[in-house]
């Protein structure tokens, strides 16, 4: 029987990952490791928290020790590894943080499925989850490949380049099992509002400014959080071994033009008059580093593997906007902090 490892199971694409599993796969254990920072929330697993095939295990994967235990007490077979510092404005103001979690965590984890599996790798997998970022940025044209040079421009990007590279250097000096893959943004139910379109959502709620970086015209490929959980699935099981796969929603927009896309159909939604919202908008200084364009080719994910997504960007956001607008406990937790003070009671 698998037992599986997922890090960050508790945050937003994390808690995706640990439903699916929990749910699809019954005769697999599934253990979630969570540090709980403030973007882990266990209220994103409730409806799954007392399935028996589910545990938890509040570590920081910071903590070697912590973690050789994990591994022992539930005899894990394999890794998924999402447990990540991700904000890139956070990234400019503390690298270090970063670089502690990212980089040296990952490490953690890997020198602990390296020992626990050496007896034979090839019934092992270690699945690392990164991000499109690593690639640097883009012009007016062109996509990012798996054979793209590395080229981060901000703290948060060039300490995930880095774990990339460690699990990569694994494999081969090792010969770890591993798959790896990079991501464009994610969207979708349980995002913390710190990333552009749950800030977004939850400030149109309250009527406060919509800060847009610059002229607004950065561009980014879109992904559904629910088919980032799908593809992850796919490329775990059925991935060919020591490979990466890009992940994207073939759906590129202008954050300005998403952003007025998302103002119309929360007006709509929220029964306010057409381009209200809109009214909201402003435009700030842009952040140093800020990539141009992101834009994700998951060709070879698509034809390989099968993978697709399964909703258009105004089926997706829309759905996002009513999951927020019927979860606003959720959202009123997450912002006052009060489920960390929770956790603080609950776990010492």
């Amino acid at each position: 029987m698998k037992s599986i490892l997922i890090t960050g199971g508790a945050g937003f694409i994390g808690s995706h990952v640990v439903r699916l599993f929990v749910r699809k796969y019954p005769d697999y254990k599934i253990v979630n490791l969570d540090a709980l920072t403030y973007a882990g929330n266990l209220e994103n697993l409730k409806d799954i928290e007392k399935e028996k095939n589910y545990a938890f295990e509040r570590v920081n994967i910071l903590d070697a020790d912590a973690i050789k235990e994990v591994f022992k007490k539930h005899q894990i077979t394999d890794v998924i590894h999402l447990a990540a510092e991700s904000h890139v404005d956070r990234s400019i103001h503390s690298p270090l943080d970063f670089v502690y979690t990212n980089i040296i965590g990952t490490v953690n984890l890997l020198n602990q499925a390296k020992e626990d599996w050496k007896a034979d790798y090839s019934k092992h997998r270690f699945h690392h989850v990164s991000t499109d970022e690593v690639f640097g940025t883009l012009g007016e044209t062109g996509f990012f490949t798996e054979t793209t040079s590395y080229s981060p421009n901000s703290p948060y990007s060039a300490s995930k380049a880095g774990s990339d590279h460690f699990v990569r250097a694994y494999g081969e000096t090792y010969g770890l099992g591993y798959v790896m893959t990079n991501c464009s943004n994610n969207y979708g139910p349980n995002h913390f509002p710190e990333k552009l379109i749950p800030l977004f959502i939850n400030n149109i709620i309250h009527k406060k400014g919509l800060p847009v970086y610059g002229d607004g015209k950065n561009t980014r490929d879109w992904l559904y959080v629910i088919d980032h959980a799908r593809a992850i699935d796919t490329v775990f099981h059925d991935g060919k071994n020591h490979e990466s796969y890009n992940v994207g929603g073939f759906n590129e927009w202008k954050n300005i033009d998403l952003v007025k896309l998302l103002c119309k159909l929360m007006d709509e939604k929220l029964g306010r008059t057409t381009g209200e919202s809109e009214q909201l908008i402003t435009y700030v200084k842009d952040r140093p580093g800020h990539d141009w364009r992101y834009a994700i080719d998951a060709s070879k994910v698509n034809k390989e593997l099968g993978w697709s997504p399964s909703v258009t960007f105004e089926e997706g956001l829309s759905q996002t906007i009513d999951w927020y607008l019927a979860n606003t406990e959720w959202l009123q937790n997450v912002t006052s902090g009060a489920y960390q003070q929770y956790y603080e009671k609950q776990y010492n």
